[in-house]
């Protein structure tokens, strides 16, 4: 393994082993919440992945106060006042790039899928309308970026039935599993340049406080993700210098 696939690997154990400690803390203190979420509403979970992202993106030049995570991550919508991201790099008062990092663990799929999908939809569909409306300008067109990790388990990989009372599904959702769905689902969101990129990655919860998992898409790999977004921002970071 190279260094980034080891870096991507340690990120990996700190998302498993910080929904084992939220669930163990919750647990002690007698209020665990309702199945899996327990683990999710702690957050944290993806920090390990924020923080490669943003040692790799200081790596290519972007200054240190252009880079915003937790705080400072607000952006402004067209259809809703503001929406937090997780990651968002703005550089002399323009939008470079925003990033959301999300995760997807059983044993709710089904209705976890479609509000998954929705607010994916949603948040860039919402930015690139306050970005047509001059809400960064001078901003050129920034870089937006989406991530997901989701358990690798029977239950992902299970085919899904699909509803179908009035009109036929569209063949590639047919006899899909939920990580079908997911990797369909981000590849379309990639390819119809609803996100400039984006990254998909699996991991079971046997695996993954070792370290294991693995990237079913090949265009959707952690690799392409952040050299995109690391080359957008230190092309728009360097850009002054032409001034």
């Amino acid at each position: 393994m190279g260094e980034l696939d080891n870096r991507v690997s340690e990120a990996v154990k700190v998302f498993w082993d910080t929904r084992t400690n939220q669930n163990a803390k919750q647990g002690a203190v007698g209020q665990r919440d309702a199945g899996a979420r327990s683990a999710v509403t702690g957050g944290k979970q993806m920090n390990g992945f924020l923080k490669l992202v943003q040692d790799l993106l200081l790596r290519a030049g972007c200054p240190t106060d252009a880079l915003h995570l937790e705080k400072r991550v607000e952006l402004p919508g067209w259809f809703r006042a503001e929406k937090k991201w997780d990651l968002v790099v703005v550089h002399e008062k323009q939008l470079v790039a925003a990033v959301e990092f999300k995760s997807q663990i059983g044993p709710s799929f089904g209705n976890n899928f479609n509000n998954r999908a929705e607010e994916a939809l949603g948040s860039a569909t919402d930015v690139w309308a306050a970005y047509r409306e001059g809400a960064f300008k001078p901003s050129p067109r920034p870089w937006l970026g989406y991530f997901m990790l989701l358990e690798d388990c029977a239950a992902s990989q299970a085919v899904v039935k699909v509803s179908q009372p009035h009109f036929a599904v569209f063949p590639d959702f047919q006899k899909a599993s939920y990580m079908r769905r997911y990797e369909i689902l981000i590849q379309k969101l990639q390819r119809d340049r609803v996100y400039d990129g984006a990254c998909f990655l699996v991991s079971s919860a046997s695996g993954g406080p070792k370290g294991e998992y693995s990237e079913p898409a090949p265009e959707l790999r952690f690799d392409p993700f952040v050299r995109g977004i690391a080359a957008h921002v230190a092309a728009a970071c360097k850009a002054d210098l032409l001034k």
